[in-house]
């Protein structure tokens, strides 16, 4: 009875995230798209709000350097201008084209700095992941919950359409973290450099053998979210997808007291969870 309520719960997560995943409601790469994917992280909030920052002073210039350059075109053109100006500077036009970029380019960097600063500063975290990169494949251990670990491969082509999942991003087991907590993932390789990266988290840091490197991500809502890594690591780099499915608290709990029962005795189960088990 205990593991029906557990399978059921699993399997109705599992059957919502892959359908809410396979239609591109959530965390999923969009055809023909030229927009980023749909933020999920606070993260990934700031570093959309800079790109759009930064893209509206960049076609501001861009509009102004050609507006500028027609002018000159028509103004001073030969027929417009026989006689050509013998003028060889202008000390206001160049404390003008010097002083303006450089305070673009201040502004622009007070502006990062806020967002860089919160991205590569790690708070305290509700839980840990170790993702470990893999030719290619990833493995996840999961410290605080009793250090279980398991391996997540791509699912082939035929296997992702049989289940109505993405193919070259839908893998074998994904990793699972709760919605709205600060996860702390531990990223490194055990045979070349990979790249941990999840396009609507935000996140993106590099998997070095022998080091360890972290960052973190807070997803709001649940959902199935997809990355893929993002360093050139061999043949089958294209087909090293990541996989990461957001669930409530409770289910989260059931998923990891089925992946390692004993965990059970642990505090940090909660009640709803507990009761699940127990099918009271």
């Amino acid at each position: 009875m205990r593991k029906s309520r557990i399978t059921g719960l699993l399997g109705g997560a599992t059957l919502l995230a892959a359908l809410t995943g396979a239609a591109g409601a959530v965390g999923l790469p969009t055809d023909k798209s030229i927009t980023f994917q749909e933020s999920a992280t606070p993260q990934m909030d700031m570093v959309t709000n800079l790109h759009t920052i930064a893209f509206v002073i960049i076609t501001a210039i861009v509009i102004l350097v050609m507006g500028l350059m027609l002018f000159i075109f028509i103004r001073f053109n030969e027929k417009a201008n026989p006689v050509p100006s013998k003028t060889s500077h202008n000390t206001l036009l160049e404390v003008v084209w010097t002083a303006a970029p450089v305070m673009i380019v201040l502004f622009l960097i007070a502006v990062a700095t806020r967002p860089l600063y919160y991205l590569d500063t790690i708070p305290e975290p509700d839980m840990t992941v170790k993702a470990v990169g893999n030719q290619w494949n990833w493995d996840y251990v999961y410290p605080d919950h009793g250090g279980f670990e398991f391996n997540s491969a791509p699912l082939t082509k035929e296997e992702a359409a049989a289940k109505n999942l993405p193919g070259l991003l839908a893998v074998t087991e994904p990793m699972v973290v709760p919605a709205g907590k600060k996860i702390r993932v531990i990223v490194t390789a055990s045979d070349v450099l990979h790249a941990f990266a999840v396009p609507a988290f935000g996140v993106k840091i590099d998997a070095v053998p022998g080091r360890l490197n972290e960052t973190w991500f807070e997803v709001r809502e649940p959902g199935t979210y997809y990355g893929q890594c993002s360093e050139v690591c061999g043949q089958l780099h294209y087909n090293m997808p990541i996989e990461v499915r957001v669930l409530p608290q409770a289910e989260f709990d059931a998923w990891v007291l089925e992946k390692n029962p004993e965990y059970v005795k642990n505090e940090g189960i909660t009640t709803e969870a507990r009761n699940t088990q127990t099918g009271e």
